[in-house]
């Protein structure tokens, strides 16, 4: 047995060197430039010279937009940019964000009261009412215990969405998810349970004790003038069928008290153009000048993942922003978006990392609509997480290495992994004390060889380069290190991204409550109104950011040595 071993961990070393000194042979993952000591010094150059540009906006923020990736933990982030740039046909690690441009960059510490690990409601309660609080609870306070109706009473927080509505100013909240979900939820409900989302949803305690669903509080609570989501099945009576889907029993609504709160939502609205719509169509002929609320309900739940999205049906998150600020920058007081990518975080819970960077990269490009929408003088704009997953990127791929694929290197059991893998989830499956061999699973990509007739440089005399199609297997489960029917998050700091007034505020590490509170003073709403009385005259002197182009040419050659790195495997393990 010793011998075998021995003979397997031989085999796997001589592959190493044999990909390594093919690698080093072809030297065809980077470009010609790259080579160049002066190419990198000239960059670096050019990014101090931005750095040293910087000027301080310290205007007052007549605007605020908060993109939250839920889910969008730093490793979300770098894989996300890597799938962003080899969707344009790059090898992708040199790719620029949306969110990369941004000056001003923070850390952000997540825990919770109860745990070290926290969830949506949790979180959001923090960065939305800049109150710490415990797990599972949203716009409470951690004097509130979770799923206890009774505990909930008197120790309600508000959120900056209402701070901001109190001060005149126009608000939205826009998500991917049902916009009675747990991000959304804190910004305008307060409740012991995040999963009260309907009246059908409270125990009986919480009935007798008085407390109200969460669809019932987005009416309620704050005058709410952009609301877009999913959800609609919340908001209507038990059995009222849904619109799209009639006869699907599970997309029926779900209300006990019989109400229809999309009714009530519109007779509240009179005297005003207010506009209820559930499908694309109606959505795009919604005029922005002629509009003072709209609530746009796109699935009896969430809505579908962006790879799955029938565009016919149901509008971008890029579309829905851009919706959502047309309407609400009429106001002259200007006003608050909360904008989520919820679907990062049901990606991650699945282990489905392509589902889940699919959903980073559309929020990102939401970003860039939200940028081209907005004054940087006086909008400020800040991208951020909630919290992370149990998501690693692993091993040693070769530069532009499709990010949804495999490492070259094989494991010390003579099987291949993916680079991207999950540390908990329904990933983990393990056959005959053997994990699964993917040696035969398309996890990414699939190759198609395509002749041309120039080669600047090769290992191999055939002057055949190749050409990659991107067709990524949306479904593929990565495999985890422990079985769970669903992956969990992280615990480790988040990443925030900020531009605009007063996003010098954002540097450092600081506690996840402290975003409330920075945006709030950036603003001059809620109680801290020190930075209306000290605020100099605005610096209109534009900041220059670091160039979103990308430098690094296509590198073909990598599909080279990929497919000989595969070649040289099957021949040794067969």
């Amino acid at each position: 047995m010793w011998f075998l071993t021995c003979f397997r961990r031989g085999l796997v070393m001589f592959a190493v060197r044999v990909s390594v000194l093919c690698y080093l042979l072809c030297m065809s993952s980077g470009s010609v430039e790259e080579e160049n000591p002066e190419f990198w010094r000239s960059s670096a150059q050019n990014t101090l010279r931005s750095a040293l540009s910087r000027k301080l906006n310290s205007n007052v923020a007549k605007n605020i937009v908060l993109f939250l990736g839920d889910g969008m933990g730093v490793t979300t982030i770098t894989a996300a940019r890597i799938l962003k740039g080899q969707l344009q046909n790059r090898s992708g690690e040199e790719t620029v964000m949306n969110m990369d441009t941004f000056p001003f960059v923070g850390l952000a510490k997540v825990y919770t009261v109860d745990f070290q690990i926290p969830d949506s409601a949790a979180t959001a309660t923090a960065y939305l009412c800049g109150v710490k609080t415990n797990l599972n609870t949203v716009g409470v306070s951690a004097a509130a215990r979770n799923g206890v109706c009774r505990s909930q009473k008197g120790n309600e927080v508000t959120s900056i969405l209402k701070w901001a509505k109190d001060a005149g100013k126009s608000v939205g909240i826009v998500t991917t998810t049902r916009v009675q979900h747990a991000t959304p939820a804190a910004s305008y409900a307060h409740s012991a349970s995040r999963t009260w989302y309907s009246d059908a949803d409270l125990p009986t305690s919480a009935v007798t004790g008085g407390c109200m669903d969460i669809a019932s509080q987005l009416l309620r609570n704050t005058d709410i003038d952009v609301i877009i989501g999913g959800g609609r099945k919340y908001m209507t009576p038990k059995g009222f069928p849904d619109p799209e889907y009639p006869t699907d029993l599970k997309a029926q609504g779900q209300r006990k008290d019989n109400r229809n709160l999309i009714n009530e939502w519109l007779s509240m609205k009179e005297g005003k153009v207010a506009r209820y719509v559930w499908n694309k169509t109606d959505f795009d002929a919604v005029d922005p000048e002629k509009t003072d609320y709209l609530m746009a309900l796109f699935e009896p739940g969430d809505l579908r993942f962006d790879v799955e999205r029938d565009p016919s049906m149901d509008p971008s998150i890029s579309e829905t922003t851009e919706k959502a600020i047309r309407i609400l920058k009429k106001n002259p007081k200007g006003f608050f978006l909360l904008v989520e990518g919820g679907r990062i975080d049901q990606g991650h819970h699945d282990s489905r990392a392509s589902m889940a960077l699919h959903e980073a990269v559309a929020l990102d490009d939401a970003v860039a609509r939200g940028l081209e929408l907005t004054n940087e003088e006086e909008t400020l704009t800040i991208v951020t997480a909630d919290h992370s997953h149990a998501f690693t990127f692993n091993g040693y791929p070769f530069r532009g290495n499709s990010i949804l694929g495999k490492s070259p290197i094989f494991a010390m059991d003579l099987l291949p992994y993916t680079t991207l893998m999950y540390g908990n989830g329904p990933g983990h499956k393990i056959t005959n004390n053997k994990r699964p061999d993917i040696r035969n699973v398309d996890t990414s990509k699939k190759l198609t060889f395509q002749c041309f007739t120039h080669c600047k440089r090769c290992c191999c005399e055939c002057l055949f380069s190749f050409s990659l199609s991107l067709s990524a297997d949306k479904d593929y489960v990565q495999q985890a290190a422990v079985p769970l029917d669903s992956e969990t998050h992280g615990g480790e700091d988040v990443a925030l991204f900020a531009r605009g007034p007063m996003a010098h505020l954002f540097q450092g590490v600081y506690e996840q409550n402290y975003i409330a509170h920075a945006m709030a003073f950036a603003a001059c709403v809620g109680t801290n109104q020190e930075h209306c009385a000290a605020t100099a005259e605005p610096d209109k002197t534009p900041f220059t950011s670091i160039d979103p182009g990308s430098s690094a040419p296509n590198t073909p050659f990598g599909a080279m040595t990929t497919v000989m790195l595969s070649i040289t495997m099957s021949v040794l393990l067969h």
